[in-house]
C-alpha cells in the first residue's frame, strides 16, 4: 500500500512540476495606464506579437486602470513582465521583486524625455508663476501618483521646492493619465496639466486638433528613458530569450524583417532599445528623496525631535544614493 501511495504522490507531484513549468511559458506584460486601452492595444500589441513569435513564449497583454495595478500584478506573479515609468519601476523594484534589464530609446535617440506642464492655448497663463500664485482659483491634472513625469517630477521640481502643497493651491487637484490630462486642457476642463514630451508627440500624432489647443509653459530636467522590467524569479533560460529579442529589435542583428519592427517601434516613439539595470533609478531615487525632505521640512505639524530625526534619516538615503550614482557616473 506504501509503495501505491508513494508512487501516486510522484506521479501528483511530477504533474504539478509540469503545470508550473508549463505555466512559466506564459509571460503576462504588464503595460502601464498612460492612455486608453484601445490606444495602448494597438501599439503594444505587434511588439509582443513578434516577442512571442521571436522567443517561443505566450505573450499576453496586462492591463489595469492604474499604475499600481501593474505593480501589485508583478508583486503576487500575476505578471511578470511590464513596461514602467521610472518611479513606477522603482516601486516594482523594491515591492515586487521586479528587475530592469532594458531601457526604451525615444526615437530620435535623445537621452531620455521631459515632464511638462501645459495649459490651453488660448489661457492668461503664461508662465509656471502664474500656475502658482495659489488662490485656489485654479483645477490642476496631476498623473498617477506612481507616474514619473505625471507625479514625482512635477511634486519635486514644481511644488516642494517651493514648499507648495497643491490641495492648498489650487480650487481642484485631479489624478490622471497622459493623455486624460492632454485632452481636459484641450476642452478648457482644468486649467493646468503635468504630461510628458513623449506623450505629447503621440497626442500631436493621433489627436492634432487637441494638440493645437495646448500649450506648454514649463519642462522639467531630463527622465531617464522608460524602463522594461521582469520579476527576478523568472527561469534564466527565458531571460536569455527575452534579453536577446529585446536587445537585436529592429537592429542589424535581428533574425526578423527589421524595417517593420522599426516601423512597429516608431509607433511607440522609440528605437531600438538598449541594456539597462536598477541603476537607471538612482535619479529616481534622489528626486524621490529630495521631494521627501521638502514636505518633511514644510510639515508644521510634526513635533521638532521627530522631524530631525526623519530629516537625518532621509538626508542619509540621499546622501548614499547620490554616491552611488556618482560612482555609476
Amino acid at each position: 500500500m506504501n509503495a501505491i501511495l508513494k508512487s501516486v504522490a510522484a506521479a501528483s507531484l511530477a504533474c504539478l512540476m509540469s503545470s508550473a513549468a508549463f505555466a512559466q511559458d506564459v509571460i503576462n506584460f504588464g503595460i502601464i495606464s498612460t492612455e486608453s486601452q484601445q490606444n495602448l492595444k494597438s501599439t503594444w500589441e505587434p511588439l509582443l506579437e513578434d516577442m512571442e513569435e521571436k522567443t517561443g513564449l505566450q505573450v499576453k497583454p496586462f492591463f489595469a486602470s492604474d499604475y499600481a495595478g501593474i505593480i501589485e500584478g508583478m508583486r503576487f506573479g500575476k505578471v511578470q513582465m511590464a513596461w514602467y515609468g521610472n518611479k513606477s519601476a522603482m516601486e516594482a523594484v523594491d515591492r515586487a521583486d521586479g528587475e530592469v534589464f532594458v531601457q526604451s530609446v525615444p526615437v530620435a535617440g535623445e537621452p531620455g524625455y521631459w515632464s511638462v506642464v501645459i495649459v490651453p492655448k488660448d489661457s492668461p497663463i503664461q508662465t509656471i508663476d502664474d500656475v502658482l500664485k495659489c488662490d485656489q482659483s485654479l483645477n490642476f491634472g496631476l498623473g498617477d501618483p506612481n507616474s514619473t513625469s505625471g507625479y514625482l517630477v512635477p511634486m519635486t521640481f514644481v511644488f516642494s521646492a517651493k514648499g507648495i502643497d497643491p490641495k492648498a493651491c489650487f480650487k481642484n487637484v485631479t489624478n490622471a493619465n497622459h493623455e486624460t490630462n492632454a485632452m481636459a486642457v484641450a476642452n478648457g476642463q482644468v486649467d493646468a496639466a503635468a504630461n510628458n514630451t513623449e506623450n505629447m508627440a503621440l497626442i500631436k500624432q493621433n489627436q492634432p486638433q487637441a494638440f493645437e489647443k495646448i500649450r506648454e509653459i514649463w519642462r522639467s530636467p531630463l527622465i531617464p528613458s522608460d524602463p522594461i522590467v521582469w520579476r527576478k524569479d523568472l527561469p534564466e533560460a527565458e531571460k536569455t530569450k527575452i534579453k536577446e529579442f529585446f536587445l537585436t529589435y529592429g537592429t542589424d542583428q535581428s533574425k526578423g524583417d527589421v524595417a517593420a519592427e522599426k516601423e512597429i517601434l516608431k509607433g511607440l516613439k522609440w528605437a531600438p532599445f538598449r541594456a539597462s539595470s536598477d541603476k537607471q533609478l538612482l535619479p529616481i531615487r534622489v528626486m524621490e528623496l529630495t521631494k521627501s525632505i521638502s514636505q518633511t521640512e514644510a510639515d508644521t505639524a510634526m513635533a521638532a525631535d521627530a522631524k530631525a530625526a526623519k530629516l537625518k534619516d532621509l538626508n542619509e538615503q540621499k546622501a548614499k544614493y547620490e554616491a552611488e550614482l556618482a560612482t555609476a557616473g
